[in-house]
Formats: C-alpha cells, structure tokens, sequence
C-alpha cells in the first residue's frame, strides 16, 4: 500500500465514480491533489498502463478528458483547459508526453504518438508522428514509437 501513488487513487476513485458514489470519489480526487499535486480525477476515462512521470507533478488533466492504453504522461502536464465550452482532448492509445506540454481544446492525439516538451497542441495529431513547439506542429510523421522509447530507455541507463 506504501507504492500505491496517484494512479492507485486514480484507479480507487474511478471505481468509486462508476458506482456513483461520487462524494467518495471527489475525496479521493482531492486525496491525490493534496499529496501528489497532480488533478486526476475519477471522471476521466484512462485505458490500461497508465504511467505519470515524478509522481504525477502538477499534472492536470479535464474531468471529461478520455485517454487510450499504455500513456506516459509526464510532470507539469496539461491535458484540457477550463470548462466544457471548448472541448476536451482524446488521447489514444501508446502515447508519450512529454514534461510541461499543453493538450487543449477539442482535439485528438492519434496512437504511437510523441508529444515534445513544452509543446502547446491545439490540432488533431495524426497516428505516428512527433509534434514540437508553440503552438505545436508535426515534426516527423511515421515514427515506431517503440523504437523511439527503446532508445531513450538505453540512452538513460
């Protein structure tokens, strides 16, 4: 129980949210603010392997925000803005996203993507592709995200 961590909570309060016991579930939202720093609510919709980087560190993700399997999100990350009026982002499956980039408005990340550091993405991303920059634009298209994740594995060992 000592390694449980904001996804553990996560995954306790979305539980808790699916059987509409949502006053036990905005506890746990609250739980995971206040010792990790990171807005993961349980009404947001994640697939499997879902990984945040330090803790989850100051990442805020919408409530209404949907995100596909095997997602790496790191610390200072931004997923949705303020309020239903705009739109709230879908990520799809086998993503990485990197520290401090800002996913906002109603848009889709396409699987095996790569999302750069401090990137602002207010365009869809189309499967296989790195986008970098302010605001964000395609950098490379038809990337192997896992040959990409292998070397940075290899790299920083």
């Amino acid at each position: 129980m000592s390694n449980i961590g904001p996804v553990g909570i996560y995954k306790i309060s979305r539980f808790f949210n699916k059987v509409r016991l949502s006053v036990i579930s905005k506890l746990l939202d609250y739980l995971n603010r206040l010792v990790f720093g990171c807005w993961l609510p349980g009404s947001c919709k994640s697939g499997n392997g879902l990984v945040l980087g330090y803790w989850g560190l100051a990442v805020v993700i919408h409530k209404d925000a949907v995100i596909g399997d095997n997602v790496h999100i790191d610390q200072c990350v931004t997923i949705g803005g303020n309020g239903t009026e705009f739109g709230v982002p879908e990520i799809s499956s086998n993503v990485y996203i990197g520290a401090g980039a800002k996913i906002l408005g109603p848009i889709k990340i396409g699987s095996g993507c790569i999302v750069g550091a401090n990137s602002v993405v207010t365009i869809n991303v189309p499967d296989n592709c790195v986008v970098a920059g302010v605001p964000a634009r395609i950098i490379k298209k038809d990337i192997a995200i896992d040959e990409f994740l292998y070397h940075l594995r290899v790299k920083n060992d």
